[in-house]
């Protein structure tokens, strides 16, 4: 946890794979756990918590999350973490299962991902997005021009992902994240604890949810429905207090039932200052 200055904002990187996958339709959620481990182990975490569903698995990161689909993978890391160093050796699991590389989605870092991304991502955009508060998102995109549909996006879908960035938490609701002095619980039962007296069980309540409390403070969880997920992580400290919320939502979805959720996880933080975003699977 942060010591002496802000942990901070996480690096998102999305990476989605094409190809045939007739024997189970798995796709990557065939990679078994100690490839996993090995990759995590060089972008500098580990897994801490886990859950599954029929749609895709969830992990709990010591540094933040990681979401495996069939033919995606989505992993988030904060603080001093070396994302990018995943990128290769997932590109060489997908090969082995059959599957290609077709679009990548990253925060930063553009000419490191250009270096090592395969050629056939050809396709290719880096910007900056200015948001109304102090905060700017870095955003690159890359993909297979096989995968463009009209001209738009990676694999224009009817999904869209939610972040939302919050600073100066309210002091009085980031104490809920802390634990107490030789609680005697585990990370799993200390996380499902602040789970509940914090309210963020009442964001999606159909969800499974994955939790995790470090010690002595800071809180990651991933909440799964059906095919979709959403996930929280939390950096409580006075000075420095941080959380981060992100969602997958529809075009067809109820407008006012996402506002709710928003809302609800506005509640839990009552930031200062924050900052949202939202990403459609295009390339902008």
């Amino acid at each position: 946890m942060a010591v002496s200055g802000f942990e901070g904002f996480e690096k998102r990187l999305e990476l989605h794979f094409s190809g045939d996958d007739p024997a189970t339709g798995k796709g990557l959620r065939r990679l078994d756990f100690f490839s996993l481990e090995k990759v995590l182990h060089a972008v500098q975490c580990t897994v801490v918590s886990a859950v599954g569903n029929k749609y895709f698995d969830s992990y709990v990161l010591s540094e933040s999350s990681l979401f495996v689909y069939p033919t995606k993978i989505i992993i988030k890391t904060c603080g001093t973490t070396q994302l990018l160093k995943s990128v290769r050796p997932f590109v060489d699991y997908g090969l082995t299962l059959g599957l290609t590389l077709c679009g990548c989605s990253f925060n930063d870092e553009v000419v490191y991902l250009e270096a090592n991304l395969p050629n056939n991502l050809s396709c290719k955009k880096a910007s900056t997005m200015n948001s109304k508060s102090c905060y700017k998102w870095h955003v690159f995109t890359a993909c297979d021009e096989g995968c463009m549909v009209g001209g738009v996006g990676m694999h224009a879908g009817d999904l869209y992902t939610v972040e939302i960035c919050m600073t100066e938490l309210d002091g009085v609701l980031a104490k809920k994240f802390f634990r107490r002095f030789n609680d005697g619980k585990t990370g799993d039962s200390a996380g499902r604890e602040m789970t509940e007296i914090t309210g963020i069980s009442e964001i999606n309540k159909n969800a499974l949810i994955c939790d995790y409390a470090f010690d002595p403070c800071g809180y990651s969880m991933n909440g799964i429905d059906k095919n979709r997920y959403f996930t929280i992580h939390v950096t409580p400290e006075d000075g420095f207090s941080y959380a981060s919320f992100e969602c997958v939502g529809s075009v067809y979805d109820d407008k006012d039932e996402i506002l709710e959720i928003l809302k609800k996880v506005v509640k839990v933080f009552r930031p200062e200052a924050l900052s949202v975003s939202t990403t459609d699977d295009g390339l902008d």
